[in-house]
């Protein structure tokens, strides 16, 4: 892979989701505007992308998501079948975050259009999916200036100033220490 690669359509899918996603092996962060039930290839047949987090979590992987608003019932329905995703992955609902990024352990950073949605990373079919672009990059510096930025939201930097104070239900800033909580709505 050279340091800095454009992606696109299905492309995001086969090299984020599916050949990178799984690979980490400290930490993952994926940001996202939308949230849907995303499904992916688990040898012949699909899985919720929310098996492959818990998978994850299970050996070890520190998951944060962040997110824009609640997902929809069946992404519900599915994050209810791993109940680990409850305990082991730290989630906030921030209603300014448009931005859509995936960072494996620091070394890897996707950023670009696509929600974490079927049709917005490439899994749903040709006719189907969004098109997309973004993309894919291991210069250091670059990848640390998307984790700077998720980082930034993350710890709620812009909340004390933040004029959507009243649609936002995680108040980051109010929470002191305790920023980073687990994801406990998913219900």
């Amino acid at each position: 892979m050279a340091d800095i690669e454009f992606v696109s359509d299905a492309e995001i899918y086969r090299r984020v989701i599916q050949a990178e996603v799984p690979q980490a092996r400290r930490f993952l962060w994926l940001a996202t505007a939308d949230l849907k039930d995303l499904h992916v290839a688990h040898g012949r047949h699909m899985i919720p992308f929310l098996g492959v987090l818990s998978s994850l979590c299970e050996q070890g992987v520190a998951i944060r998501l962040l997110h824009a608003k609640e997902p929809g019932p069946n992404f519900r329905r599915d994050f209810d079948r791993y109940a680990n995703l409850v305990t082991d992955m730290e989630r906030i609902l921030c209603p300014r975050v448009h931005f859509k990024s995936v960072i494996v352990d620091g070394r890897l950073a996707y950023t670009g259009s696509a929600n974490l949605t079927g049709a917005g990373m490439g899994a749903k079919s040709p006719h189907r999916r969004n098109f997309e672009a973004g993309i894919i990059t291991t210069e250091a510096s670059l990848v640390q200036q998307i984790m700077d930025q998720y980082d930034r939201v993350w710890m709620g930097a812009y909340c004390d100033d933040c004029g959507r104070q009243r649609h936002c239900p995680d108040q980051i800033a109010d929470v002191g220490p305790r920023r980073h909580h687990r994801a406990d709505r998913s219900r």
